[in-house]
């Protein structure tokens, strides 16, 4: 084995499909239902918020989608993304086992996100969208949402969730060089948003939250706007699967194939995206490799909320799904990972995890900054804090191949740059950063909430 770093895709090798999980899942999927009458959600239903060709790509069968030509010439702008041999944080760790990872943080936005955000701006201008509402947590997804609309020249109207509209001014800066409108959520602008902060003038909002009022907004304005989701659907989960398969094409030039792929988890996207085809192997030629999805102890959707149907968000607006959820009602302690701070889980990702076929764990936060840093100073880049909890994983199983003397591949994906996050870095620098898990009395107040979906067997 060389000690080669880098493995470089040349333009040519960008995945022409997307993959969809759908084809190969030993699970049938469950039903999406109406928020209001609890009953199978219709296409007219959903396309008073999405344009018909990503509704046909959420409940499509077809194992391959095909990418258009104009969004892969976009995505030539970053793609394919290199992956890295992480020999420096090896060697930092002494550890016997290999580790890599996609670097998408080489994307315009410094993370994985356009990589769905273009494919979603492409479909709503061939509809004839005329503007997109989004929210966002820590601004990735926002920032990306807002690039791809200066490419198809589409408005974006994006509800960033307060607190970290606050913490991160330049994610907000940067949204706006591209020319979309940004609030902070909740907001006076909607019915929604006006009740919460009468009920709560200061409340710091939630993802929940800001997808009601981005929601609200689109219902609302008869046809004129649409709305795009920066995760958990499984349009979104598709869109980014370009990772895993342009990551499978890396690890066959390296010469090695992963035992563990790992990445963090706030709605699934990233995770997914690399995971999926990984999975795909698994079951369709028997590999064994070990799938892990990270998320914080401070919003432990998988390993401590409930796998049932709930509302993807606060005002009940937006579909009931089957996912794991702290409930639709959870507002979150305002913890640095922005990202990763949502009530709930994408329904693929959510239904393979709870039968068993991919893995999740919950890391402190403190101990996920200490691992961006060892990181940091081996490798030289400054992960976003949702990233650095797949690190923290990712040196975990390290340490544990070295304890065992066993040589073991590693594959994580690096979903972000954390250039945007330095207030959260000096936080822990100055000792003023936290650990917190989310009490159990709050998720079972939580759960009294639900709502009450009765289907026939």
């Amino acid at each position: 084995m060389s000690d080669q770093t880098r493995f470089i895709l040349n333009e040519t090798d960008l995945p022409k499909f997307w993959y969809n999980i759908n084809a190969d899942s030993p699970l049938a999927p469950t039903p999406v239902l109406h928020p209001q009458t609890m009953e199978p959600v219709t296409p007219d239903f959903l396309s008073v918020l999405f344009p018909m060709e990503l509704i046909l790509q959420e409940i499509s069968t077809e194992r391959y989608i095909q990418i258009p030509d104009e969004v892969r010439e976009i995505y030539k702008l970053w793609r394919p993304t290199p992956l890295h041999r992480a020999i420096r944080l090896e060697k930092a760790l002494g550890t016997p086992a290999h580790i890599y990872y996609k670097h998408e943080g080489v994307s315009p936005t410094g993370s994985h996100k356009p990589n769905t955000a273009i494919a979603q701006a492409y479909y709503n201008k061939a509809a004839g969208t005329k503007a997109i509402t989004t929210e966002t947590g820590a601004g990735q997804w926002g920032s990306a949402l807002s690039l791809a609309g200066s490419f198809f020249n589409i408005p974006i109207e994006v509800y960033m969730v307060k607190v970290s509209y606050n913490l991160k001014p330049y994610r907000r800066l940067l949204m706006e060089a591209y020319g979309a409108q940004v609030y902070a959520s909740p907001s006076d602008r909607t019915q929604f948003g006006r009740s919460i902060l009468a009920n709560d003038p200061e409340c710091p909002g939630s993802l929940g939250m800001a997808i009601s009022e981005a929601v609200e907004v689109a219902a609302t304005s008869d046809g004129v706007k649409k709305y795009s989701l920066g995760s958990v659907l499984n349009h979104v989960l598709l869109h980014q699967t370009v990772i895993g398969e342009e990551a499978l094409k890396q690890m066959d030039m390296a010469g090695e194939y992963p035992d563990v792929v790992i990445g963090c988890v706030g709605g699934g996207s990233n995770f997914s995206g690399i995971a999926f085809p990984f999975l795909r192997n698994n079951l369709k030629e028997g590999k064994r490799t070990r799938l892990i999805a990270v998320e914080p102890t401070a919003t432990p959707s998988i390993t401590r909320g409930l796998y049932t149907f709930d509302y993807g968000d606060t005002a009940h607006m937006a579909p009931i799904i089957k996912m794991h959820t702290l409930g639709h009602a959870f507002v979150p302690p305002p913890i640095h990972a922005g990202g990763l701070r949502y009530h709930g889980m994408a329904p693929a990702l959510s239904a393979l995890c709870n039968a068993g076929y991919i893995d999740a764990i919950s890391v402190s936060q403190l101990a996920t900054f200490e691992a961006a840093l060892i990181f940091t100073r081996s490798e030289a880049i400054i992960p976003a804090p949702e990233s650095a909890h797949a690190i923290r994983t990712v040196i975990d199983e390290a340490l544990d191949a070295k304890e065992k003397g066993e040589k073991r591949v590693i594959l994580f994906n690096l979903s972000g740059h954390g250039h945007f996050d330095m207030a959260s870095y000096q936080a822990y620098f100055s000792g003023t950063l936290q650990d917190y898990d989310h009490p159990e009395e709050a998720i079972k107040a939580a759960m009294a909430s639900l709502p009450k979906v009765d289907l026939p067997a």
